[in-house]
């Protein structure tokens, strides 16, 4: 059986236990779920929400005994949802609490979320050899931490994070079904030598089912005769993390669909009349058609595949109008303007060429940024890309790139927290604009189309206002003597495409190639298994293009520097051994990127010489990305500093400031309110400690604490109304 390559520089540690001293008990549970997810069934919404919600609980249970750091969940009201806390006592090792509350809370939700996991009795036990491993009694399910116990607070945050996904609009207690979206178009019939030469639509423009003998998911699960539906088509309506209401449209089409950052309409098909490369639609699907002539190792065009020539794009550049997406991509060769980097900034080396054959290079990039068969989907590809980077000996764990080197668990929490919100709000975000757009794959499109004719010349055969439009090598009529036209001709006048051959001509994945070549345009293939084809959801836009996106901004703030650590991240893909439904790569390749964001933009154009999306779905899903990762991160931030916004009764009270932090005998209160003041400081149990009456008449004023013990309490100000001023984290030594 042929291998299958999954290593980005010793990135992935499929289910490891991980109790290494060099990792954190948080990376530890993250391998776990990255591992649960491998062998779950390949859903990208649920498990975008799964690394959120397992990143909220984790950080939590290390943030409630950080002197500046607020919680998000825990003693919160977060989306509607009350999690009450009443405190628990100071630990004596601080350390050791974080870690059980953590390994109980992680223990409880995953068990709970992957118990009707395909991956089985055995995904589950892996949770309890890991629990059991530090020591920890599985059988203890108390939830009663007013005890002190950190065991029974980790199953109380493990409950109510559970108890929170049973109401956070995703049905997950009717295993996430869609509850009120119908597909407008019958499926099409996606079994091998199944052909016919029409593929009508009762509407081009909306998402077609596919049918199968057998589907087999991203993740490699085998489903008989299966017609996957639509997945997640109602996600919108998930409570998200920073999405805000200011971006939230409510709009029907046929229910209400929730759409946040609405992107506007994608290109419609037209009736053309004159050349039909001028339609939005036709020029945008065809052009998927046409990279698809690009997936051959024959092929003897050769490229520089290192960051010395490819990326580098600015995104202000990113294209607007229709005129600038034809500038953009390279309808004919494939690719983006990317000129790459003369120098790697680190080492201030040029970067080494990279020249290896295009047909090579489009097939890695479009199975690496696939995640199949053994995918962590892309939310989950992303994190190992972050655990990656934190194994790197350059990495200095300062987050943002300033302050302190932070221990491995505050790093790894604080990172979690931030990508996790950022991948879940790209989730509800995109998965509710294909929801309310729900528009065709590529795959429907071009047959579709191909199957009505062309739509460039109506004084030629076969004219169509909704055929393809004919480009010389690439989209051609078939003629008399063509190979193609059939014993008796009857294949005369139709389409043919210039493309990968696809699963036809592959009997043996581990030696055979399709190769490129003309076929009918009746039986074009996306470059994928025949048992998966296109994921069973609408294309526009695109979540690959919007994930990776939203990661690599997220990797850029987090690490402070937009590269690599070194300059360079790099993926093997072995000679023969890396592709997976035919042979290749020709030789052994390295995919490389010099920044988090040439590696985004090289998973956009994978998608395209993977059949799977036009440049519509790219560019627009690539913006929200943008605007999504910078929201999750700025949010991440305020929960890490406590800057969280607070009701005040003016908005100059929000320049409220206390210090020293940490404070001795003496705590300074800063503000521009000045008035009667009630300063109130209660200890992490919720005992109120200390009390004190001031007159504040200056822009600082500051109060005795000699009789408090060591140790982290919360301070609460109240003005003369009794209204909160400012509710602060603090810690006394």
């Amino acid at each position: 059986m042929k291998k299958i390559t999954l290593t980005l520089i010793a990135l992935l540690f499929i289910g490891s236990l991980s109790t290494s001293a060099q990792h954190s008990v948080a990376r530890d549970w993250n391998e776990q779920l990255l591992s649960a997810i491998r062998s779950d069934y390949s859903r990208p919404t649920m498990h975008a929400r799964n690394l959120f919600h397992s990143s909220v609980i984790m950080y939590d249970a290390w943030a409630i005994f950080d002197a500046q750091a607020e919680t998000v969940f825990l003693g919160k009201t977060f989306g509607g949802f009350n999690c009450p806390f009443n405190g628990i006592a100071t630990p004596a090792d601080v350390d050791a609490a974080r870690h059980e509350i953590i390994s109980y809370a992680m223990y409880r939700l995953l068990s709970h979320r992957f118990a009707l996991s395909p991956g089985g009795q055995s995904t589950l036990n892996l949770f309890s050899d890991l629990l059991a491993s530090y020591g920890y009694d599985s059988s203890f399910t108390s939830t009663d931490y007013s005890t002190g116990s950190y065991a029974a607070l980790g199953n109380y945050l493990g409950a109510q994070m559970i108890a929170f996904g049973l109401q956070d609009n995703s049905n997950e207690q009717n295993g996430f079904a869609n509850e009120f979206y119908t597909p407008s178009n019958e499926p099409m019939i996606m079994q091998l030598g199944f052909y016919t030469d029409t593929y009508d639509l009762a509407d081009p423009n909306r998402w077609q089912p596919l049918a199968f003998d057998t589907f087999v998911d991203q993740s490699g699960n085998v489903f008989p005769a299966s017609t996957p539906p639509f997945l997640s088509a109602e996600w919108g309506k998930v409570t998200p993390f920073a999405l805000t209401s200011d971006d939230l449209d409510i709009l029907n089409d046929g229910f209400d669909c929730y759409v946040y950052n609405d992107p506007g309409a994608p290109a419609y098909i037209q009736n053309s009349i004159g050349n039909g490369i001028d339609d939005p639609y036709k020029w945008n699907y065809s052009l998927v058609a046409s990279w698809s002539s690009h997936l051959d190792p024959d092929d003897p065009t050769m490229i520089d595949i290192s960051p010395a020539s490819l990326g580098n794009i600015d995104f202000n550049t990113l294209p607007q109008t229709f005129e600038d997406y034809k500038a953009f991509y390279d309808y004919m060769d494939g690719g983006d303007p990317g000129a790459g980097r003369p120098l790697n900034p680190v080492t201030n080396l040029p970067y080494t060429p990279q020249i290896v054959k295009r047909g090579d290079y489009a097939r890695i990039l479009a199975e690496f940024w696939a995640d199949g068969p053994q995918s962590e989907t892309p939310p989950g590809h992303w994190f190992t890309i972050l655990n990656y980077v934190s194994d790197h000996p350059l990495l200095e764990k300062r987050f943002g790139g300033q302050g302190p080197i932070l221990s491995d668990l505050e790093w790894d929490v604080k990172c979690y927290l931030a990508l996790g919100g950022a991948m879940h709000d790209l989730a509800v975000d995109i998965w509710g604009i294909k929801g309310y757009y729900d528009t065709v794959r590529p795959v429907s499109a071009i047959r579709y189309m191909a199957s009505k004719g062309q739509s460039s010349d109506s004084s030629l055969s076969s004219f169509d206002p909704h055929g393809l439009p004919l480009i010389p090598g690439r989209i051609e009529l078939i003629e008399t003597g063509d190979a193609l036209a059939g014993s008796n001709d009857e294949n005369v006048g139709k389409i043919k495409i210039f493309a990968w051959r696809g699963p036809d001509y592959i009997n043996d994945p581990d030696t055979d190639i399709a190769h490129v070549g003309w076929i009918l345009g009746t039986r074009w293939w996306p470059y994928q298994r025949p048992t998966f084809v296109s994921p069973p959801f609408a294309g526009y836009l695109s979540g690959h293009s919007g994930f990776s996106r939203a990661a690599a901004e997220m990797m850029g703030l987090m690490t402070g520097s937009p590269y690599f650590p070194g300059g360079m991240g790099i993926f093997d893909a072995d000679q023969n051994e890396f592709l997976v439904f035919e042979e290749g790569p020709t030789q052994n390749i390295e995919l490389q990127w010099a920044t988090y964001t040439d590696a985004s933009d090289q998973c956009s154009l994978s998608r395209i010489w993977g059949g799977i999306h036009p440049p519509i779905d790219d560019i627009r899903g690539r913006m929200i990305g943008y605007k999504v990762g910078h929201e999750a991160y700025d949010l991440a931030v305020d929960y890490f500093n406590g800057t969280l916004s607070v009701e005040t009764p003016d908005d100059n009270l929000l320049a409220t400031k206390l210090y020293p932090i940490p404070f001795n005998n003496t705590l300074t209160i800063s503000s521009n309110y000045n008035g009667q003041m009630a300063v109130n400081i209660y200890s992490v149990d919720g005992k109120e400690v200390f009390q004190q009456h001031i007159n504040k008449l200056t822009n600082s004023v500051s109060v005795e604490t000699k009789s408090l013990p060591n140790g982290f309490y919360f301070v609460k100000l109240l003005n003369e109304n009794n209204t909160v001023i400012s509710v602060k984290k603090v810690i006394k030594n």
